[in-house]
């Protein structure tokens, strides 16, 4: 492992990116802890002493659920230029991808090449800005960082919009960092920045572990301590996490393909036997941040009529919707898996095409053994990708609820359980094995030794 440390620094081209990886994402934290002009400075001094009593409590809150959602999208909710992270970019990369395979102007512009994809990434940027609006003022609205966060003698209506041009601007500027990481750094910047973000809240799991740890047996739930048999459950949480996000990241069902036989002159070409990869976990970590993400949506909703209808005859059916879907309830658990599958199965439907591709293998003179070629083999092509992904969106929807049921057992902070054992830290594992494996290729590429004897990180194959 350290020779392989020594062999990336060894190379100029892959230093270059490293470094300027790591600069990227060192402007990143420092921007994240940039106020947004006009914030009273004793309402941050105030929010620092308390974030961490705050965050994640387990109370099933909407600010429970923000914390949770600024989590695994690295963002923060407060009154910080960066308070809406990168998650607008990644519904606008969602959106224009489904409106892709749904307008047919888009579709024919998708497939032009270097330009068609120039131009869509254009649309992204302008749907970028639009949700960035939208999303800033809803969260500007709920006041969480409005009353008590502006000057004074300033107007809070103009605070209110300082505050959302303000995050509007901060991740205009993040989208331009990931995409400078895209292109002169190592690894996918979008992904590495929601990455950092959650990283980040690493010292404040580390607090929370020494204030309230008991190196003792305690029943759970006892008094806001963290027994023995506490610590014991988390570590094997995180430990289990780890390795099933490797084993399902990396795990793929191979397909048998044989190529078949012609004659050129006197020889006889092809004839070999290869296999066609198909992902388990093909979606990624995406239906996971899409799901939550609009999970955010009835919450709102909810607890806006609760205020509005105050003291009529409808509030009270209000506040009880708010508590159908408040964080952590067994009703939101439900409908939050029932999204992970919906959208595990939605994206690998728009990502993976068996019939076009049939039809290449036909037209490169390969073949399923046992399956004819066009339609018989788009059909098995479905059908396998069907299984393998109702076993990759249970994964997801495993990992997504462990936080949620563990700090409910056991009484613990989700600041902590959904760090160790969550959606966070099946970002961190996937984000890390796909940069892993871009620095192994630059190595391998050029003739050294990569950080496994292999020289290939492997998974698990069916």
């Amino acid at each position: 492992m350290i020779r392989s440390l020594i062999n990336v620094f060894k190379i100029p081209e892959l230093r270059r990116k490293i470094l300027f990886t790591l600069l990227i994402i060192a402007v990143f934290r420092v921007g994240s802890y940039v106020p947004i002009p006009g914030t009273n400075s004793g309402y941050l001094a105030q929010l620092a002493a308390t974030e961490s009593a705050t965050e994640g409590g387990g109370e099933g809150g909407f600010r429970d659920y923000l914390n949770f959602i600024a989590r695994i999208t690295g963002g923060s909710f407060q009154p910080f230029l960066f308070a809406l992270g990168i998650m607008p970019y990644i519904s606008a990369s969602i959106i224009l991808q489904l409106l892709t395979q749904a307008i047919p102007s888009l579709e024919r512009l998708a497939k032009e090449g270097e330009t068609g994809r120039r131009k869509i990434n254009e649309y992204t940027r302008y749907l970028t800005v639009l949700l960035c609006f939208v999303q800033a003022s809803f969260i500007a609205d709920t006041k969480s960082f409005g009353e008590g966060g502006w000057r004074g003698t300033d107007s809070w209506f103009m605070y209110y919009l300082v505050c959302v041009f303000a995050m509007t601007a901060g991740t205009v500027f993040l989208m331009w960092l990931g995409e400078l990481v895209d292109e002169f750094g190592i690894g996918n910047g979008i992904s590495l920045i929601i990455m950092a973000g959650i990283v980040d809240r690493l010292p404040g799991v580390v607090a929370y572990l020494r204030d309230n740890a008991k190196m003792e047996f305690l029943s759970f739930q006892a008094a806001e301590k963290i027994g023995i048999e506490t610590v014991l459950l988390i570590i094997a949480m995180f430990v289990a996490v780890i390795i099933g996000v490797i084993l399902i990241t990396q795990a793929q069902r191979r397909i048998p393909i044989q190529q078949a036989k012609h004659t050129r002159g006197r020889r006889i070409y092809g004839g070999q036997r290869q296999y066609l990869p198909l992902r388990v976990n093909q979606a990624g970590v995406i239906p996971v941040i899409f799901a939550s993400s609009l999970l955010y949506i009835p919450m709102y909703l909810f607890q806006a009529l609760d205020k509005w209808l105050a003291g009529t005859a409808f509030s009270d059916a209000a506040r009880e919707s708010y508590e159908f879907f408040s964080y952590g309830s067994p009703t939101q658990l439900l409908v939050y898996v029932a999204m992970i599958y919906l959208f595990c199965y939605f994206w690998t439907a728009i990502q993976f095409q068996p019939r076009e591709m049939a039809d290449n293998l036909r037209d490169w003179g390969s073949f399923i053994p046992g399956m004819r070629p066009g339609r018989r083999t788009a059909e098995y092509l479905e059908r396998v990708m069907n299984r393998i992904t109702y076993v990759g969106a249970g994964f997801l929807a495993v990992v997504a609820i462990i936080p949620m049921v563990i700090s409910r057992v056991t009484g613990v902070s989700m600041l902590m359980t959904g760090f160790l054992g969550g959606t966070g830290l099946l970002i961190i594992v996937s984000v890390a094995l796909d940069v892993v494996q871009r620095v192994e290729s630059h190595l391998i590429m050029r003739h050294y030794e990569g950080f496994l004897a292999e020289g290939r990180v492997h998974g698990r194959r069916g």
